[in-house]
């Protein structure tokens, strides 16, 4: 397992009271925000409830997903000064290719469909490709490397969740060597 990347606690372990009552709002799924007071990243498990709890609750989101063939379509669902959530749709194909988060902490879950998550493993275990099935939520450290894809013959949906909020995005190719940065974006893109 990377170092980076946080074990999953599997679906029927998982607790939690529901944070995620009521419709969205501006204010965070994890309770009201104090003004002006600093804010300390939410931790991956954190963030990973967060997703979990969301992708739970299609009711909340389901009327707000789009299925675009020309790139994966995303929404911006909550903007905390702690932490974003994202929703993102996948059609047959449609990948992230490889990418950090700026130094942010985050988590995916997988709400339909299904998807492919690449990583490397580190020397002994070169590159490790993972199935992500409906149901399931990973959550991973500030510096998590992956590419995500869409390799099933339908769509997916997805809820991502980082904190900080996300600042730039690096994006990688994978090489013989390893993985080579080429381009780097931020906010504006998004």
């Amino acid at each position: 397992m990377s170092p980076d990347l946080v074990s999953e606690t599997p679906p029927h372990s998982l607790h939690a009271p529901n944070a995620l009552n009521a419709p969205l709002s501006p204010l965070s799924p994890l309770g009201p925000l104090t003004p002006n007071a600093p804010h300390a990243p939410l931790s991956p498990n954190a963030l990973r409830t967060v997703v979990r709890e969301l992708a739970e609750q299609p009711e909340q989101w389901i009327h707000l997903v789009r299925l675009s063939t020309d790139e994966r379509w995303y929404q911006r669902l909550v903007a905390e000064d702690d932490h974003e959530v994202w929703l993102i749709s996948w059609l047959p194909g449609q990948s992230t290719g490889f990418h950090d988060h700026g130094g942010s902490r985050g988590a995916f879950a997988v709400a339909l469909g299904e998807l492919e998550e690449l990583s490397l493993g580190g020397p002994d275990q070169g590159l490790l490709i993972r199935r992500v099935p409906a149901g399931t939520a990973r959550a991973f450290g500030p510096e998590y490397v992956h590419d995500v894809r869409n390799t099933a013959s339908g769509p997916a949906v997805t809820l991502h969740a980082y904190s900080p909020p996300l600042s730039s995005m690096a994006h990688y190719d994978l090489r013989a060597g390893g993985l080579v940065r080429t381009s780097e974006e931020g906010p504006e893109q998004w």
